[in-house]
């Protein structure tokens, strides 16, 4: 699961960085920015999507790489499973921030 969680972020960056290009991070034109995204540029819809979807993917995969990790008792080495867990932290964080970016209705909730 861990080559899949590299392609995941691949993916991840590659479509962040997509909509990074056409996003404005303005309080007042945040939400507008996103509808223009997914109506007016080319296949933004499908980049939007692939980039909501992938970040699900990706959990889905850091979860499954956690629970082999937990059967075969990789949590002996510390150092590893520490770094592992501060990774995972940092995961949660960053898809925390991308939840609230695009300063929908959901983001004030």
């Amino acid at each position: 699961f861990g080559s899949l969680l590299g392609l995941c972020l691949i993916a991840q960056i590659v479509t962040g960085l997509f909509l990074a290009m056409h996003y404005t991070s303005d309080i007042a034109t945040a939400f507008s920015s996103v509808a223009h995204i997914c109506r007016d540029v080319n296949f933004g819809w499908l980049i939007r999507n692939m980039h909501a979807n992938g970040a699900s993917f990706f959990f889905i995969c850091i979860y499954m790489h956690i629970g082999r990790g937990l059967y075969y008792g990789s949590y002996l080495y510390k150092e590893t499973w520490n770094m592992g867990v501060i990774l995972l932290l940092l995961v949660i964080y960053s898809a925390f921030v991308g939840y609230v970016l695009p300063s929908g209705q959901m983001s004030f909730c």
